[in-house]
Protein backbone atom coordinates (compact mmCIF):
# COMPACT_ATOMS: atom_id res chain seq x y z
CA UNK A 1 0.00 0.00 0.00
CA UNK A 2 1.52 3.43 -0.91
CA UNK A 3 -0.04 7.08 -0.45
CA UNK A 4 1.60 9.35 -2.85
CA UNK A 5 0.77 12.96 -1.90
CA UNK A 6 1.13 16.13 -4.86
CA UNK A 7 0.32 19.74 -4.83
CA UNK A 8 2.49 21.81 -2.44
CA UNK A 9 4.80 24.15 -3.82
CA UNK A 10 5.46 28.22 -2.62
CA UNK A 11 2.58 31.01 -2.57
CA UNK A 12 2.89 33.85 -1.19
CA UNK A 13 -0.08 34.79 1.86
CA UNK A 14 -3.31 35.06 1.28
CA UNK A 15 -3.07 32.39 -1.61
CA UNK A 16 -4.87 29.02 -2.29
CA UNK A 17 -3.37 25.60 -2.72
CA UNK A 18 -4.59 21.99 -3.12
CA UNK A 19 -3.25 19.23 -1.88
CA UNK A 20 -4.15 15.46 -2.97
CA UNK A 21 -3.16 11.88 -1.65
CA UNK A 22 -4.06 8.60 -3.41
CA UNK A 23 -4.17 5.44 -1.56
CA UNK A 24 -2.85 2.55 -3.99
CA UNK A 25 -2.44 -1.15 -3.65
CA UNK A 26 -4.09 -3.81 -2.00
CA UNK A 27 -6.67 -1.99 0.00
CA UNK A 28 -9.97 -3.60 1.19
CA UNK A 29 -10.95 -0.62 2.52
CA UNK A 30 -10.27 3.09 3.62
CA UNK A 31 -11.73 4.11 7.12
CA UNK A 32 -10.36 7.86 8.09
CA UNK A 33 -8.20 9.98 6.00
CA UNK A 34 -6.26 12.67 7.43
CA UNK A 35 -3.95 15.62 6.80
CA UNK A 36 -0.67 16.69 9.14
CA UNK A 37 1.88 19.04 8.87
CA UNK A 38 5.38 19.85 10.35
CA UNK A 39 7.10 23.21 10.46
CA UNK A 40 10.72 23.56 11.21
CA UNK A 41 11.58 22.79 14.50
CA UNK A 42 8.52 21.80 15.69
CA UNK A 43 6.58 18.55 16.37
CA UNK A 44 3.99 16.98 13.87
CA UNK A 45 0.66 18.05 14.25
CA UNK A 46 -3.20 16.81 12.87
CA UNK A 47 -4.70 19.62 10.43
CA UNK A 48 -7.56 17.87 9.85
CA UNK A 49 -9.12 14.59 9.54
CA UNK A 50 -12.05 13.18 7.16
CA UNK A 51 -14.19 9.92 7.79
CA UNK A 52 -15.23 7.53 4.96
CA UNK A 53 -18.73 8.88 5.64
CA UNK A 54 -17.38 12.56 5.00
CA UNK A 55 -17.49 13.90 8.54
CA UNK A 56 -14.58 16.29 8.73
CA UNK A 57 -12.34 18.16 11.80
CA UNK A 58 -10.05 20.54 11.77
CA UNK A 59 -7.24 22.09 14.37
CA UNK A 60 -8.23 25.53 15.45
CA UNK A 61 -5.56 27.62 13.60
CA UNK A 62 -6.83 26.37 9.98
CA UNK A 63 -11.03 26.38 10.81
CA UNK A 64 -12.84 28.53 7.88
CA UNK A 65 -9.64 28.44 5.66
CA UNK A 66 -8.61 24.86 4.57
CA UNK A 67 -11.24 22.39 3.80
CA UNK A 68 -10.53 18.60 4.07
CA UNK A 69 -12.74 16.19 1.71
CA UNK A 70 -12.23 12.64 -0.68
CA UNK A 71 -13.30 10.92 -3.25
CA UNK A 72 -13.95 7.07 -1.98
CA UNK A 73 -14.02 5.76 -5.89
CA UNK A 74 -10.36 7.15 -6.09
CA UNK A 75 -9.19 6.57 -2.57
CA UNK A 76 -7.99 10.27 -2.58
CA UNK A 77 -8.32 12.37 0.07
CA UNK A 78 -7.67 16.34 -0.86
CA UNK A 79 -6.98 19.44 1.21
CA UNK A 80 -7.66 22.81 0.03
CA UNK A 81 -5.90 25.89 2.02
CA UNK A 82 -7.07 29.21 0.92
CA UNK A 83 -6.18 32.37 2.55
CA UNK A 84 -2.70 31.00 3.24
CA UNK A 85 -0.50 32.66 5.83
CA UNK A 86 3.06 32.13 6.26
CA UNK A 87 2.90 30.02 9.75
CA UNK A 88 0.92 27.48 7.54
CA UNK A 89 4.15 27.11 5.78
CA UNK A 90 4.63 23.29 6.95
CA UNK A 91 6.02 19.87 5.40
CA UNK A 92 2.23 18.46 4.55
CA UNK A 93 1.36 14.30 5.66
CA UNK A 94 -1.30 12.75 4.38
CA UNK A 95 -2.30 9.32 7.02
CA UNK A 96 -5.01 6.88 6.08
CA UNK A 97 -6.53 3.90 8.01
CA UNK A 98 -6.51 1.01 5.97
CA UNK A 99 -7.65 -2.12 5.96
CA UNK A 100 -5.62 -4.31 3.65
CA UNK A 101 -6.96 -7.08 1.43
CA UNK A 102 -3.76 -9.79 3.15
CA UNK A 103 -4.85 -8.42 6.71
CA UNK A 104 -7.55 -8.26 8.66
CA UNK A 105 -6.61 -5.33 10.91
CA UNK A 106 -6.50 -1.70 10.28
CA UNK A 107 -3.08 -0.05 10.15
CA UNK A 108 -1.99 3.74 9.49
CA UNK A 109 -0.26 4.55 6.77
CA UNK A 110 1.47 7.57 5.60
CA UNK A 111 2.49 9.13 2.39
CA UNK A 112 5.92 10.88 1.44
CA UNK A 113 5.23 14.43 2.45
CA UNK A 114 5.00 17.52 0.19
CA UNK A 115 6.30 20.84 1.39
CA UNK A 116 4.52 24.51 1.14
CA UNK A 117 6.00 27.53 1.57
CA UNK A 118 4.26 30.43 2.29
CA UNK A 119 5.77 33.89 1.91
CA UNK A 120 4.82 37.33 3.48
Amino acid sequence: VQLQASGGGLVQAGGSLRLACAASGAILSINDMAWYRQAPGKQRELVATVTRGGTTNYVDSVKGRFTISRNNARRTVYLQMNSLRPEDTAVYYCAADIVTSTGLHVSRFWGQGTLVTVSS
